[in-house]
């Protein structure tokens, strides 16, 4: 069993990851039936998320400062709450890039590189759910593999999207614009990475 000091530090990670998955799922949304009409709804609604999951964050933050007994070190507290941040934060990226780079027709390397996000957020919320139990937990690190090899994809994909942008597109406008968009779709699968990079040290160091 963890302490109840404890519980409050797990909690928000999970509700963390809660907010990643539901970002994934509204970029999700978007991709799969595409309206520029409708962008500026759906980008207040990321932003909505966005803002839930900064609120997670500064509680969390402001409880560290005050804290008397921590699961691990206060750094890798703060460390690992930041980067589960920085994967909303990367998703609601993406959808302001189809706003402002007018993107007005969608391409499905990119849907594919977002349902591989979804996947990724979707690992990190059941590895945020076994965290509490690290010491014990016979799923984590699949959980951490799952997770790399995801980005790993998302990487291959990104360099294959990429050099089809470059070679059928004649609209410099266009070529301008996706490779914003595909860049930071590969952001999101670089931060979801990170997270999993992050606990699998956490669990290293306090093992």
């Amino acid at each position: 069993m963890t302490r109840k000091n404890d519980s409050f530090y797990f909690n928000g990670f999970a509700r963390s990851a809660h907010c990643a998955c539901e970002a994934a799922r509204l970029l999700h949304d978007t991709m799969h039936d595409y309206d520029p009409a409708l962008l500026r709804e759906r980008m207040d609604a990321m932003h909505r998320i966005e803002q839930a999951a900064d609120e997670v964050r500064h509680e969390m933050m402001d409880e560290l400062v005050t804290a008397f007994i921590t699961p691990f070190d206060r750094e890798d507290i703060a460390q690992l709450s930041y980067v589960l941040d920085d994967v909303t934060d990367s998703i609601e990226g993406v959808l302001d890039r189809l706003y402002y780079d007018n993107v007005t027709v969608m391409r499905q390397d990119a849907i594919e590189m977002t349902d591989m996000i979804v996947r990724a957020c979707e690992q990190i919320k059941e590895l945020m759910s076994e965290l509490p139990k690290f010491k014990r937990s016979a799923s984590l690190r699949e959980r951490v593999f799952s997770i790399n090899t995801i980005e790993t994809d998302a990487d291959h994909m990104f360099i294959t999207a990429m050099r089809t942008l470059h070679t059928t597109s004649n609209d410099a406008l266009q070529v301008f614009a996706w490779h914003d968009v595909y860049r930071h779709l590969e952001q999101c699968a670089d931060d979801c990475e990170r997270v999993a990079n992050t606990v699998d040290s956490i669990v290293m160091k306090n093992s």
